[in-house]
């Protein structure tokens, strides 16, 4: 690459940090309280939280250590590719890719979902239907706002992010004020028998760790980062324990002011949180806020995601279609559009199958394989230069990958079969793709690519 057209060094820990954050800090909060609430039962829901992010934690350990390690703009594409491509070419980048075409969409339909659950705060009789085909015209206005240049994209994400902190200091200082501890820790008989708990638990973990999500960013921007070695652990470590104490913050408030079976029945949490403290003034503003913050976590992951295949196509692993660019706005357009599709498709599904799919997903070909990548290069490139390692190792990747399994079997047969089928049907277009393709494992010397 010529040094004109490389990167700048200039993001540091500060920076990354508030990077991961606002990734992070997006519509999840206020549209799973009321399921993690239901899954386990109570007040105990809290401890949901507590294992989302202590898992949370584990996996930003590897993320550490392999971003550290793999600098670099691609994160687990390039992680991937380090790792297999001796034994399995371009199967495991290829399935990163093919999984970011489902979860992504996935991802933010659940964003848009919430939002059309909030705008029922005003029209309350609105029916199923009508709520799904909102899900989807927010879907469309943000694929509008997207169809330009990246610097009018840039300034409309600032505005955006700056609605999304507002609304997160106002919920947070509203629930300190308010705050009733015996109605916060009103456990429910037998909240804690062993198969009950348990059961709730993996329910919960999965509704928490998507509220997470996010942690990772800075590890897809190595080639923007001051000392990546030092800054990538650091962004992922503090971002995780600051969400986690803001959104424990947050939780734990609503419940300590709304009745914890009130709360779990409701679609729309910090309406009738904030309704409750400052009267139909406050849920008005609060509603207006949470429905710009759905729509700022839409339209900043349409942004992020739809660069992912693109960086894959040109580099000749994904599909050549994924690497157009607009010929005069110059981003890349097909991307966006294909997710944008499987998105309008994800919202005729509710709330808790979508998050479901999308952490199956996420967890199968993401998550787990990174654990496996981990291993596989401490074992095959001993000498790797590695800034950070893992503490502990191999302890908190043989925690995280059972915590990961456990959230996995908790998703759901539904969302299981998804994920697998979903798998299954990526190797099958590589393996077609690849008998097309000029020297591509496992085919070699074939007529011509594709």
């Amino acid at each position: 690459m010529d040094v004109e057209h490389k990167l700048e060094r200039k993001i540091g820990s500060f920076q990354a940090i508030t990077i991961n954050m606002a990734q992070m800090m997006g519509a999840g909060p206020f549209i799973t309280i009321p399921l993690v609430l239901s899954a386990m039962g109570g007040p105990q829901a809290m401890f949901g939280w507590i294992a989302g992010a202590v898992l949370a934690l584990l996996d930003g350990q590897i993320w550490s250590e392999l971003g550290s390690a793999i600098p670099g703009e691609g994160g687990t594409y390039n992680f991937f590719k380090a790792a297999f491509y001796k034994r399995t070419g371009n199967l495991m980048p290829f399935l990163f890719i093919w999984s970011v075409l489902l979860a992504t969409p996935l991802t933010m339909s659940s964003g848009a979902i919430g939002l059309a659950n909030y705008v029922g705060f005003f029209f309350p009789h609105m029916t199923a239907l009508q709520m799904k085909l909102i899900a989807v015209f927010v879907t469309l206005l943000a694929i509008a706002l997207l169809y330009r240049r990246v610097s009018s994209v840039a300034k409309i994400s600032f505005v955006l992010w700056m609605g999304m902190i507002l609304t997160v200091i106002l919920v947070v200082g509203t629930g300190i004020l308010h705050f009733d501890p015996k109605m916060a820790f009103a456990f429910p008989k037998n909240a804690f028998a062993p198969s009950s708990f348990f059961k709730g638990l993996g329910a919960g973990m999965l509704l928490s760790i998507y509220d997470y999500l996010g942690y990772y960013t800075s590890a897809y921007m190595g080639d923007e980062l001051k000392e990546p070695g030092k800054t990538i652990p650091r962004a992922i470590t503090w971002s995780i324990i600051l969400v986690a104490l803001i959104d424990l913050l947050m939780n734990i408030g609503i419940i300590g002011y709304v009745p914890w079976k009130e709360a779990a029945k409701s679609s729309n949490i910090g309406s009738l949180f904030m309704t409750k403290a400052w009267g139909a003034p406050g849920g008005i503003i609060i509603t207006i806020l949470i429905i710009w913050t759905c729509f700022a976590s839409v339209y900043t992951g349409l942004l992020g995601a739809s660069r992912i295949p693109y960086n894959a196509a040109q580099d000749g692993v994904f599909f050549k279609k994924f690497a157009h660019l607009h010929p005069k706005l110059k981003f890349p357009n097909y991307s966006l559009l294909v997710i944008g599709a499987i998105m309008v498709v994800c919202c005729f599904f509710n709330l808790t199958t979508v998050i479901n799919a999308l952490m199956a997903v996420q967890i199968v070909i993401q998550f787990m394989m990174q654990i496996i990548a981990l291993t596989v290069l401490r074992r095959n490139k001993p000498n790797l230069k590695r800034p950070y390692k893992q503490f502990l190792y191999p302890l908190p990747s043989v925690i995280a990958f059972i915590g990961w399994a456990f959230v996995f079997i908790s998703s759901g047969s539904n969302a299981i079969w998804l994920a697998l089928l979903w798998t299954i049907l990526g190797i099958l277009v590589f393996l077609v793709r690849s008998l097309f393709k000029h020297d591509e494992w496992p085919f070699k010397n074939n007529r011509k690519g594709i």
